[in-house]
């Protein structure tokens, strides 16, 4: 309580601790102004989109040189054959179409700069088989052509049933 004196009923901090406070403000700012930006080292990769796609698909892929993103990059893979990168806001982009026939499995995807950086990663390619016909879960999918006919005569012949038993039961009630 030495430091701080009363003034109208509040305690007050001392010139001195004020000092002190605006010092380490002064020499924090001079820290982060005066300092190089921080940079991460390598950053060379390459990302592609979806990493699992079904063959005859298309695939987009993302890739950073480090410091020459300024400059076409090579992709190259069995899955697609070769794919040029172009700039686009800060990284190397592209797509690639896999074809229809391609087999399916893991294809292995390559990057290589122009500054002689490398990257890799894997795509997996599909190849399921396409239904080319609906399943026959009923509905008339399993319904043979003379069904409609049957159905609409079974259905007429029902209404009118119920109509003719209406009729006797009121008739009957009114009789009695």
């Amino acid at each position: 309580m030495r430091d701080l004196r009363p003034y109208g009923g509040v305690l007050h901090a001392s010139s001195a601790i004020v000092r002190l406070l605006g010092a380490f403000a002064l020499i924090g700012a001079f820290v982060l102004i005066g300092a190089a930006p921080a940079r991460a080292g390598d950053n060379t990769f390459i990302e592609v989109t979806p990493n699992s796609v079904q063959a005859g698909s298309r695939v987009h892929i993302r890739a950073s040189c480090d410091n020459a993103n300024n400059r076409q990059a090579e992709v190259t893979s069995d899955a697609f054959n070769r794919v040029f990168l172009r700039p686009d806001n800060g990284f190397l982009t592209g797509d690639a179409t896999v074809p229809g026939n391609k087999a399916a499995g893991d294809y292995p995807v390559h990057l290589r700069c122009n500054n002689g950086r490398t990257a890799s990663t894997n795509l997996n390619v599909l190849n399921m088989e396409q239904p080319t016909k609906g399943p026959a879960t009923g509905g008339g999918g399993t319904a043979g052509r003379s069904m409609g006919s049957m159905l609409l005569l079974g259905g007429t012949a029902t209404v009118a049933a119920a109509v003719v038993f209406g009729l006797f039961s009121s008739r009957r009630r009114a009789g009695s």
